[in-house]
């Protein structure tokens, strides 16, 4: 199984202790992402574990275009690189075009790629060569096994850093299903697999012009992704849900996620102990 390092002594693989991925949907402010990191932080040093800070520059993908995006590409990644020099964590962010790849560098750690994007060639490609970590997301309408594709697009640049997420998979309408089976499957490609326990409760598009979600289900879900022995937890969280603007039916309440981690670490030492 691959090592993927993202820094430092931080490294992302199927075998080592679980990882998380961390933050709000979308940036909101610089005040609001310092407080926001500042209690993950807190968290990560009680409780034993290493993090990476996720949020997001612009939705590019909301259901209705008058809905929330965020700050914006240069103002959201000075907040990212301020978070990232503040609290020393690895921070990413989703990118949706190939002219933003080169402006991303030297503001973060690992480059996110959108599910809806996880087959487009010039994306992937371009990503690959910027020399930095690329996550892809599922897509959810691909097949595990169609991963492979996906990240040999990547792969072929050169670069080696390649993390593969599992999302979701649609099911019906307004509707997405995890299947475990795929966290099994994508393993095979010797490649950290992470699992994004907040975007697969989500019910797509809904609320009508925007979408629903679940949140009730992210913590069966996320352990039982980690007793199949992956390398990482995606996890969006906020101070306050319901007034986010954006993926706030699906996010963990801040104030809750202490008590989730735990629980998954625990899940995680079990599955990684039946490997030794």
């Amino acid at each position: 199984m691959r090592k993927v390092k993202i820094k430092n002594n931080f490294f992302f693989s199927n075998s080592e202790e679980i990882k998380f991925i961390i933050g709000p949907c979308q940036i909101e402010s610089r005040s609001h992402a310092f407080d926001i990191c500042s209690e993950i932080d807190i968290l990560s040093k009680k409780l034993d574990f290493k993090y990476v800070y996720k949020s997001s520059f612009d939705k590019a993908n909301r259901t209705s275009h008058k809905s929330k995006r965020g700050v914006g590409l240069k103002k959201g990644l000075d907040i990212l690189a301020e978070v990232g020099e503040k609290f020393g964590c690895a921070v990413t962010t989703d990118v949706h075009d190939v002219r933003q790849i080169e402006k991303v560098k030297g503001y973060i750690d690992i480059i996110q790629i959108p599910a809806f994007l996880c087959r487009q060639t010039d994306l992937l490609i371009e990503a690959g060569k910027s020399n930095l970590t690329i996550n892809v997301k599922k897509g959810q309408f691909l097949s595990p096994w169609d991963m492979e594709n996906v990240a040999n697009k990547i792969l072929s640049t050169g670069n080696k850093k390649v993390l593969l997420t599992e999302r979701g998979t649609s099911f019906g309408y307004n509707n997405l299903v995890s299947d475990m089976r795929s966290l099994v499957i994508m393993k095979k490609t010797k490649l950290p697999i992470i699992f994004d326990a907040t975007h697969s409760v989500q019910l797509p598009g809904g609320k009508g012009s925007s979408s629903d979600g679940q949140s009730k289900f992210v913590s069966v879900l996320a352990k039982a992704a980690v007793t199949t022995a992956i390398s990482g937890i995606f996890m969006e969280t906020h101070d306050d849900p319901k007034r986010a603007p954006s993926d706030g039916p699906n996010m963990v309440p801040l104030k809750k996620l202490g008590k989730l981690i735990h629980s998954i670490k625990l899940y995680d030492n079990l599955s990684k102990n039946e490997l030794i």
